[in-house]
């Protein structure tokens, strides 16, 4: 499933090519995704212009002139942006077209993604307004973390990956962050330390960003869109050794999730 850096990426990779589109027309081929696609966007974008390409935490915002597209990928989800027309894919389930010739086009092959409007400011929408501090700003710290886990019995794993918590935590990088925080993910959240969520805010930035940075590697079919991960260090190498002390990494399931750790560098 695409996370906070990979969809920050496809944010950063679509803004050039959609700021100042004009829409000329939306086909819909298929009606519902995870929820339905809005009937009026048939009506309402045709016209407007694209402003801005913005993100929280997983979704993507389009500023269209007279409200906002919120986009989620889903687990499968790809936006390609067209110079120019191609006959749509099976899994080619929405087109948003330009004047000139090119268009947005989103494929998804399980169809878990999502395509919401709205004429409000988009921090309020329904989809949008218990996500937590994005955890590339100064508002998601370790006072903050420490502060908010106080009363929480759930795993730490699981309540970093709870978007009410921080924005945008998938499984991947929480495995990472907390082994670069030393900390086991089956530790109680209300458990850690001050200094310990001092320790996990800083490895939850910097993995992101590291990331981020790196630019993951997207490879794209006609009928997949996947991505790829450039090196990790527990996340997918439950039979591995640690990187650190070379000794046998775990790999235990919290939340229905793969978890991978190190039960001796991480406590």
């Amino acid at each position: 499933m695409p996370e906070l850096p990979e969809v920050e990426l496809t944010r950063r990779r679509l803004e050039p090519d959609l700021m100042g589109k004009r829409v000329e027309r939306v086909e819909v081929r298929a009606p519902k995704l995870r929820l339905p696609i809005p009937e009026e966007l048939a009506t309402v974008l045709p016209g407007r212009t694209i402003r801005s390409v913005a993100r929280r935490g997983k979704y993507l915002l389009l500023d269209c002139e007279a409200g906002w597209l919120i986009i989620h990928l889903g687990m499968t989800g790809f936006l390609r942006f067209l110079p120019h027309i191609t006959p749509p894919g099976k899994h080619d389930h929405l087109d948003i077209r330009f004047a000139g010739g090119s268009a947005l086009r989103f494929h998804d092959p399980r169809k878990f993604g999502t395509v919401a409007w709205t004429t409000d400011a988009p921090a309020g929408h329904q989809l949008l307004a218990g996500i937590g501090p994005e955890p590339l700003t100064p508002a998601f710290d370790g006072d903050y973390l420490f502060q908010a886990s106080r009363s929480r019995t759930v795993a730490v794993k699981q309540y970093i990956m709870n978007a009410a918590t921080v924005a945008g935590v998938g499984n991947i990088y929480a495995n990472e962050a907390l082994f670069r925080a030393a900390l086991r993910p089956d530790r109680t959240a209300s458990s850690l330390s001050l200094p310990e969520c001092e320790r996990l805010a800083l490895a939850i930035r910097e993995v992101l960003q590291e990331s981020i940075d790196q630019g993951s590697t997207y490879r794209v079919a006609e009928d997949s869109a996947a991505y790829h991960p450039l090196e990790f260090t527990v996340y997918g190498r439950g039979k591995g050794s640690c990187t650190r002390c070379n000794g046998a990494l775990e790999e235990i399931r919290l939340g229905n999730r793969s978890t991978v750790f190190c039960p001796r560098c991480q406590r």
